[in-house]
């Protein structure tokens, strides 16, 4: 099962497993990642699950789609590899994955 690496602002860091076919979202709800609230329960219509994919895995998780796009509008501290974690499916080669947690999302 593929590892995801979650990590706060703080430095503190979250290994979670997280099933193939899952989204990087619905893996740290399930682990109780902090900072990722997914308000919208996944459905790309808020903000709240917005995370910074590491540069490494930037091109292995995809483009953000124009509706993710437009959802990072809402965002805070947007950045280059910002996306919304509910938008990334889980592969067996995201294994290793690693997730930065905005400061304004603990």
């Amino acid at each position: 099962m593929p590892k995801v690496t979650y990590i706060e602002s703080s430095g503190t860091e979250h290994v979670v497993d997280a099933p193939v076919g899952q989204t990087v979202m619905e893996a740290a709800v399930k682990n109780a990642v902090p900072g990722i609230d997914a308000d919208c329960g996944g459905a790309c219509a808020c903000a709240t699950c917005h995370v910074y994919v590491d540069q490494a895995w930037a091109e292995k998780t995809g483009e953000a789609s124009s509706m993710e796009m437009s959802m990072l509008d809402f965002a805070n501290e947007v950045q280059d590899t910002s996306r919304l974690s509910c938008q990334i499916k889980i592969t067996e080669e995201l294994d290793g994955l690693v997730i930065r947690l905005p400061d304004s999302q603990h």
